[in-house]
């Protein structure tokens, strides 16, 4: 059996018995106008964090959600597209489309504005789309693609860019890990299958991203989510593990590289009203200006003594300087 046999096994018994514990998102459930989410898509919420973020949302964006778990966040999806087909649903797991499509109908009951049409659901591989070139304004995964092993999800990412607007982004959320982990761990297909095993470290998590030609990427949250302890898990010492949120925007990469924010800040403080670094830059008196990590290298080596930067905090919300 390979590990993608034994992922499907897992995802299938979590579809016919929801698995309360199977994942763990520390996100609340979106409290919105109109939106009820039905018990059942709260049980099976099989993700790490939220994919979901409204100002992703704006103008009846055509959505892809890859991996639909119990169906809670294509409904959420769903509340800004309010279109017939305007969401695909993409999995590979017959029984777990089949009860998305149940959930679907118990949702339609509390919220009279969503019809099961909004969501066209297909039964696709995330390494081989069901969808066309340039179509998809947001895709988005959620605690996916750290059970994939590197060339499947290479795969899996250059799908998601094929088939992505220019401009468009990729939403995701997956557990990462700055720990090595030992060859049981890695090999254990069970634990891949469960978002433990597979988690990468944030820069490879991003490199492979950037790879593709992700031009721009945005770490909008980074969170505690895990414990491997030697007294549960083949390890040695205890591992921790953390989920993120990143969206990887298919922008032109830039000449010099690309632009990935990690929640940097630059505040200006000397004696004019603003320092201009003649690149695009303006940086205003004692206004702080989010920066990409590039940008932020490059004011560093002004060095300057007249602006101060923050450290990385892994929470970027949009704006800036670029």
């Amino acid at each position: 059996m390979s590990y993608l046999d034994a992922t499907h096994k897992v995802y299938k018994e979590a579809a016919l018995t929801p698995d309360i514990g199977l994942c763990c998102t520390t996100n609340p459930i979106w409290e919105l106008p109109g939106l009820k989410i039905p018990k059942i898509m709260q049980e099976m919420n099989y993700g790490c964090g939220s994919t979901v973020h409204a100002r992703d949302l704006s103008n009846q964006p055509k959505m892809l959600y890859v991996g639909v778990g119990g169906g809670m966040e294509l409904l959420q999806f769903s509340y800004f597209n309010r279109q017939e087909a305007g969401v695909i649903g993409l999995d590979v797991v017959d029984e777990m489309l089949e009860a998305s499509r149940q959930n679907f109908i118990e949702a339609e009951k509390t919220n009279p504005w969503f019809k099961s049409n909004f969501v066209d659901l297909r039964k696709g591989d995330a390494m081989n789309l069901p969808v066309d070139d340039n179509s998809i304004d947001v895709a988005a995964q959620n605690c996916l693609f750290n059970i994939f092993k590197s060339d499947d999800l290479k795969k899996a990412i250059s799908e998601m860019y094929r088939v992505l607007k220019p401009h468009g982004r990729l939403v995701m959320s997956d557990p990462v890990c700055e720990q090595e982990m030992n060859e049981e761990l890695r090999n254990d297909d069970r634990l891949r299958a469960l978002c433990l095993s597979g988690s990468l470290s944030v820069n490879d998590y991003v490199k492979a991203l950037t790879d593709a030609g992700f031009g721009t990427i945005e770490i909008r949250a980074r969170k505690p989510y895990r414990i491997l302890d030697p007294k549960n898990y083949p390890t040695d010492e205890l591992i921790y593990i953390e989920s993120i949120e990143v969206a990887a925007i298919k922008d032109p990469m830039p000449s010099d590289g690309p632009c990935v924010f990690t929640g940097k800040a630059a505040i200006y403080y000397g004696d004019d009203d603003y320092f201009d670094d003649g690149l695009g830059h303006i940086l205003y008196k004692n206004q702080p200006l989010a920066i990409c990590d590039k940008t932020a290298a490059a004011l560093q080596s002004l060095k300057r003594n007249d602006i101060y930067f923050s450290a990385s905090t892994f929470h970027y919300d949009g704006g800036g300087c670029c």
